[in-house]
């Protein structure tokens, strides 16, 4: 063995970068969770129309989509765990920055920088992930994705107390944006050393995935997770909105909406791995989808704000196994590599990021923000119905 080689991980190392990855996680879905149940904060604060508002989400879409294309390259610099630690200290900052600003152009151009740090959080920590579950030898992703959801719910909630208890939305941005960016650079600490991750095969220069335009299977699977990243994304941009503006609940009550959808998404997620060793996923696909759409149909058509909590939580539910099974779905594509696969197919998926808020945003505009959230209705159906196309596992 070369005298450079890293040394192999002890058990005791392996599991403390467990729960950093864990907490980094958790972070994330803080960070996010904030951001969406402020957005009625946002709206009132800059006095935004819903083609306005659909613009600055749009933004940040944006941000996300063009960090998708560097991030590979930058992880590969940086490694993930100093990635994941700028990324969370930018994005935290740039929270804070939201309600200090005059004009909609900084507005668009700090929701732009906001998205962008938030998947590149995202990408460092599921690279992290992905190699945690190669050093383990066991799945490891989808209690990682539960954790997301755990601190989307976090989030959520601790808008929604901090602003039954008076607390202004500027402070709290600040307040949730730092705590967000110190407890990252703490977690940071103990995720896997780029030493660590050479161990299990993936040294850094991996991280600059190849490429493959999405095609066939590739492009199938793609547009199924864009749909499901629609009506993902339009929950977690307007639920607390909906709530708020057209069921008439005020904001405190109304972030607990988004907190609903997150902690069903987090309970879904802790149990994916043993329901896919039971189910066909195919059928577990087929069915969550169905019950997403079938239930956010009911929150619509009622207008009722405990019938909408309960379906919240159904549509948390049932759209929470959909990242799992299709992004594991893109990596048994023949003739493609793993990391070539996730690339090709997230590539398509987040474009229901770039399109969802604005698709929506003009909906609401045209007519009612009631009938534009029939988006989610329609996107969900539509992923149920291509649930047959996915190729089953061997």
């Amino acid at each position: 063995m070369p005298c450079n080689s890293p040394e192999p991980l002890t058990h005791a190392g392996l599991s403390r970068s467990r729960w950093a990855s864990r907490l980094q996680f958790a972070v994330l879905g803080v960070l996010i969770g904030t951001w969406g149940a402020h957005i009625p904060s946002l709206k009132a604060h800059h006095t935004l129309s819903e083609g306005s508002l659909s613009g600055v989400l749009l933004a940040a879409a944006l941000g996300a989509v063009s960090s998708l294309f560097t991030a590979g390259r930058v992880i590969g610099h940086l490694g993930a765990r100093r990635t994941a630690a700028v990324a969370a200290a930018l994005g935290g900052g740039r929270l804070g920055c939201l309600l200090e600003l005059q004009g909609l152009p900084a507005l668009l151009l700090v929701a732009w920088v906001l998205g962008a740090c938030m998947c590149l959080f995202d990408v460092a920590l599921n690279t992290e992930g992905a190699a945690l579950e190669r050093l383990g030898g066991r799945p490891f992703m989808s209690h990682l994705h539960g954790m997301f959801s755990v601190g989307g719910m976090l989030g959520a909630g601790a808008v929604a107390a901090l602003l039954a208890a008076g607390v202004a939305p500027r402070a709290q941005f600040w307040a949730l944006g730092l705590g967000v960016a110190l407890v990252a650079l703490w977690a940071a600490r103990g995720m896997l050393p780029d030493e660590g991750r050479a161990t299990v095969g993936t040294p850094q220069s991996s991280a600059q995935a190849h490429f493959v335009w999405p095609r066939g299977q590739l492009l199938v699977i793609g547009l199924l997770i864009l749909a499901g990243m629609t009506a993902e994304g339009a929950m977690y941009d307007w639920c607390v909105l909906y709530l708020h503006q057209e069921l008439a609940q005020p904001q405190a009550q109304a972030a607990l909406g988004y907190a609903v959808f997150s902690a069903s998404m987090a309970a879904s997620r802790f149990a994916g791995a043993a329901l896919r060793a039971r189910y066909d996923e195919r059928t577990l696909l087929r069915c969550g989808a169905g019950l997403a759409a079938g239930a956010m149909a009911v929150v619509l058509l009622s207008a009722h704000p405990v019938v909408a909590w309960v379906g919240f939580a159904l549509v948390g539910a049932g759209l929470a196994p959909v990242a799992p099974i299709l992004f594991s779905a893109a990596t048994r594509v023949p003739g493609v590599s793993p990391a070539a696969a996730i690339a090709s197919v997230t590539s398509v998926g987040y474009s229901g990021f770039m399109l969802g808020p604005p698709l929506i945003g003009a909906l609401a505009t045209a007519s009612s923000l009631t009938w534009a959230l029939g988006v989610v209705v329609l996107a969900a159906a539509l992923l149920a119905g291509g649930a047959g196309k996915v190729a089953p596992k061997a």
